[in-house]
């Protein structure tokens, strides 16, 4: 299996890497949807236009991966932050309060016709504000380019008191759910996981 990654995220490479997985990169330039369809929807069809964006230029018979992540508050997505003060804004609006973790995966061939697609999700609960953690975050400049403003595998998990689902999912590439998709995925001996 030829696996091409339509991402340019180090966590999922870093996920593929622990499953075992040899596979090529492609980062394409996609424009996002920011709502109009619900969550679970919503990220399916971001994961599905990072997926088609990266079979234009894969090599043929190769099986590309697409995926979205994102943080919702309710059903308001909070994205990537543009500024400071936008993560300041999520991280104030997350603390204390349990959201929701979507992720939506879409795998494109190998034949052309062929998508599978899925989401999970995950709660993550913050703990109360902290002042000092907040600052000691912001300056770190960690929560730049991370939907919600924080990532939960480096300093963004001083936030966390509870994850319930799939870890994996909220770091942004959920490993159950790819195995489901692409069962090929978990037949690696040398897999790290």
């Amino acid at each position: 299996m030829r696996l091409v990654l339509a991402s340019g995220s180090p966590r999922r490479r870093q996920i593929l890497d622990w499953l075992g997985l040899e596979y090529e990169v492609i980062e394409p330039q996609v424009e996002e949807l920011a709502g109009g369809l619900p969550p679970d929807e919503l990220v399916i069809e971001n994961a599905r236009r990072k997926a088609r964006a990266g079979a234009a230029t894969a090599p043929p018979g190769a099986v590309v991966l697409g995926v979205d992540t994102d943080v919702f508050l309710g059903d308001r997505a909070l994205g990537k932050p543009a500024d400071r003060a936008e993560a300041e804004s999520h991280l104030r609006a997350l603390a204390g309060r349990t959201h929701r973790v979507l992720s939506g995966v879409c795998l494109l061939g190998p034949e052309p016709e062929r998508e599978r697609t899925g989401s999970d999700a995950a709660l993550v609960t913050f703990a109360p504000p902290n002042e000092r953690h907040l600052r000691l975050y912001l300056d770190s400049g960690e929560w730049r380019g991370r939907a919600g403003a924080y990532a939960i595998q480096g300093l963004g998990s001083l936030f966390v008191d509870r994850v319930e689902g799939d870890f994996s999912n909220v770091v942004g590439l959920p490993i159950r759910l790819l195995l489901r998709l692409l069962p090929e995925a978990g037949e690696n001996p040398q897999a790290k996981v």
